[in-house]
């Protein structure tokens, strides 16, 4: 058998990594096709867990719209896809490069496998383009591997056959236990390294379309009111390079001296800085499924959110864009809320999800 693993991002290349290896440690061929949809952040992560690609489609270029990195991409997979001859595509989670990935497999006719399926907000535009694209490679695969009961259910709710739908967890808690297993002391230099060894500070990090401009800016005037009450924390902010991001927080946290501002931060140095955190406030998706298997609250700064289980476990809570509500959520982690939060259960898995799906397909006849 040989299998595609088609991803282009820094979270793709995470979740991916586990299933690559088990995949090769079980004499299955694998080819990886990067699309290179994150450069810089992409490849640091495939450094990180020894991933040399086969085909790296450097695709990014500024100013590129969806739709322009949508046809571009479509045609230079569907090249690859009919020289290789794949017996099996696997693609991962929401993004442009997951959604092409399986579209060009299925217009090859070859079966595709969808890792992380079944995750809805309900609301096509949020997170936008992330909705639909999962909605839209749901159609066109023949295996939907969902991470959680409540993925299960939004599947068979919308019609795919049981057969189908298998319930096997999340492989970025099996990337988190490999880096808590072999990268303890490299977590601890990581600290150090950013000067946070012995500070109290709470991890922020922003990034999604739908939070650009005024709903960032409210967030951080709620996130500036609470820290000038807090005297003894810090914050600490990763920055994505969008230029447009990185001006609101500028303007924002202009003048507040408890701020550290870093450059983005590859896999194993964000896990350190979210390892030694109070709490985490994001937008993140993968976030929101790292964060309860190191025992950190999470505050979501989204109004919907395609991973309700973090919420009904009780690791996370989805508070909105407003600068009263952030305000309000981060004086109630002050007390019982923080030890409730820190100490619910993971429900995104036991870090076996590669090895469920690698049996998959070893079992296909």
């Amino acid at each position: 058998m040989k299998v595609a693993l088609i991803f282009g991002t820094r979270p793709e290349a995470i979740k991916m990594a586990p299933i690559y290896h088990e995949l090769k440690n079980n004499k299955i061929e694998v080819k990886v096709i990067v699309t290179g949809q994150h450069k810089e952040m992409l490849y640091q992560v495939l450094d990180l867990f020894k991933i040399e690609p086969d085909y790296d489609l450097k695709i990014m270029k500024q100013g590129q719209e969806l739709s322009e990195l949508t046809s571009r991409l479509i045609e230079k997979l569907d090249k690859i896809i009919k020289i290789e001859k794949f017996d099996y595509i696997l693609v991962q989670g929401d993004t442009t490069s997951a959604f092409t990935g399986a579209l060009a497999g299925f217009y090859n006719k070859i079966p595709v496998g969808h890792i992380e399926a079944g995750l809805r907000t309900g609301n096509i535009y949020s997170p936008f383009p992330e909705e639909a694209n999962r909605k839209l490679i749901g159609n066109i695969s023949s295996v939907h591997f969902a991470p959680t009961n409540v993925n299960v259910e939004n599947l068979l709710k919308e019609g795919y056959n049981k057969e189908n739908i298998l319930k096997v967890g999340n492989t970025v808690i099996d990337a988190l236990y490999w880096i808590k297993e072999n990268k303890t002391l490299d977590l601890e230099k990581i600290r150090e390294k950013y000067n946070l060894k012995d500070k109290k500070y709470i991890l922020i990090t922003m990034h999604r379309r739908e939070n650009w401009g005024l709903p960032m800016q409210n967030v951080l005037k709620g996130v500036r009111k609470y820290l000038e009450e807090n005297k003894e924390l810090y914050l600490v902010f990763p920055m994505h390079l969008n230029p447009l991001i990185r001006e609101v927080i500028n303007e924002e946290l202009k003048g507040f001296e408890r701020k550290i501002l870093i450059e983005p931060l590859e896999y194993l140095e964000f896990i350190g800085v979210m390892d030694g955190s109070q709490y985490i406030m994001t937008d993140s998706g993968g976030i929101q499924e790292e964060a309860p298997s190191l025992g950190k609250p999470t505050l979501v700064l989204r109004d919907t959110t395609e991973r309700p289980e973090a919420i009904e476990a009780g690791t996370a809570k989805l508070i909105g864009t407003s600068t009263e509500k952030t305000y309000q959520y981060m004086k109630l982690l002050e007390g019982k809320l923080y030890e409730e939060m820190s100490h619910a259960n993971n429900p995104y898995g036991d870090g076996k999800t590669s090895i469920k799906i690698m049996k998959y397909l070893k079992n296909i006849k």
